[in-house]
């Protein structure tokens, strides 16, 4: 990640289960086309058996954020989403000011502040 200022996407969904409802493959396009675009710093997701999930995505410009928003294929998804994947969800668009990291290894050095 660079340098903060950036921005975090989060969306936070819980999912209706119904296998074969092709979600699975859609999300994989959308994290390899996401990455594709201008601006896509990264991503983290997590979803729990319950159906509960949480996805952050990471980009450089609020320009970037909204390019990406009406991407066609991804205006397709949420398309999707609404009608047959998501019980519910919230996105939330936050500026990152501040970030630090911890990573433990055997030869660690001090946590990195930005």
């Amino acid at each position: 990640m660079p340098e903060p200022p950036y921005y975090a996407i989060i969306f936070t969904s819980r999912r209706r289960v119904q296998p074969g409802d092709g979600y699975g493959e859609t999300a994989d396009r959308m994290e390899e086309l996401a990455a594709q675009q201008p601006g896509f710093l990264g991503v983290e997701s997590a979803r729990g058996a319950d159906g509960l999930g949480i996805t952050v995505s990471y980009w450089a410009t609020l320009a970037d954020v909204r390019a990406w928003g009406r991407h066609a294929e991804h205006l397709l998804a949420q398309k999707f989403g609404r009608e047959k994947w998501y019980q519910w969800f919230a996105l939330r668009v936050s500026r990152v000011e501040h970030a630090t990291e911890f990573t433990h290894s055997e030869d660690a050095s001090a946590p990195h502040e930005a």
